[in-house]
């Protein structure tokens, strides 16, 4: 851990422009430092494309960063991500998993235009991608916070919440339900690549019942106990649920940057654990 002798926070959940982040990586990484971070998880939605950036911003400013990857996955009808830290983000069999997944989730996009155009709302995909100021890179992945800036941007949502509210989010009037994996597919796939599974944000499902039945199932080593959007009670369950399954606890900010005025989910740093969990994770990493 020489790198970070002086700095001994940790935030393990972060988006970048790869997915639905509004930084580049590099971006990420330097406001991370700028916190006094020791390390930094990028883990972008289904890619990794993101990686190799960080990494080498990494090494620039004599950092830890951590890759790994956020996998949407379902089990009993609710979305589950999974995050998966020191994979081998090169690894060719990964890489092609990865590549269906977002093939998937631009199927559901197209879904959802074609949805919204029935709402009389004429949007396009050129249009999203348009919006993101930038050409869209190899292996990055387009998604719904994509398409919710577009549709504040030509006026039809006052902000992203607005437009999640009204179109998106599930029950709303454009939303499509996305085929996905089961977490235990997920998990296999990050132990096959060489990497460490660890359940994500379990307090946003709302069914603890189902929290523990994926753990089960899953053979997760660890759990996100510490998230933007957990409470103190939730962070008091999980980090009971964590010692009962004897889990690695972990901690992210589930850091996307700035939209419209306002960070989503948490600003770096604000959810953090001690760097001596990267031990532990490269440990579990081994037994695998």
């Amino acid at each position: 851990m020489d790198k970070s002798m002086n700095r001994t926070g940790c935030d393990l959940h972060s988006h970048t422009q790869a997915s639905d982040g509004m930084n580049t990586p590099s971006e990420n990484v330097q406001l991370a430092f700028g916190r006094g971070l020791g390390a930094l998880a990028i883990t972008d939605h289904d890619t990794v494309a993101g990686v190799e950036e960080a990494l080498q911003a990494g090494e620039r400013l004599n950092m830890i960063v951590v890759p790994g990857v956020e996998i949407s996955t379902m089990a009993g009808g609710t979305d589950i991500h999974v995050l998966g830290y020191y994979i081998d983000y090169q690894d060719p069999v990964f890489l092609e998993r990865l590549a269906e997944l977002r093939r998937t989730r631009g199927e559901r996009n197209e879904k959802i235009m074609a949805k919204l155009r029935g709402l009389g709302i004429e949007l396009t995909m050129e249009e999203v991608i348009g919006g993101l100021g930038r050409p869209l890179e190899p292996d990055e992945s387009i998604g719904r916070p994509h398409i919710a800036d577009a549709l504040v941007l030509k006026g039809h949502a006052l902000d992203l919440r607005d437009a999640f509210d009204r179109y998106l989010a599930q029950g709303a009037a454009a939303y499509v339900p996305q085929p996905r994996i089961h977490p235990k597919e997920a998990c296999e796939w990050i132990r096959e690549a060489g990497g460490v599974p660890v359940l994500a944000h379990p307090g946003l499902y709302g069914d603890d019942a189902l929290v523990r039945a994926v753990i089960e199932e899953a053979a997760f080593k660890g759990i996100e106990v510490y998230h933007s959007d957990h409470g103190a009670a939730e962070e008091k369950r999980y980090l009971a649920m964590a010692e009962a399954y004897g889990l690695i606890v972990t901690a992210g900010s589930d850091y996307h940057g700035e939209r419209q005025g306002q960070v989503f989910h948490g600003d770096i740093g604000s959810r953090q654990v001690s760097i001596q969990v990267l031990d532990e994770l490269q440990q579990a990493r081994a037994r695998s």
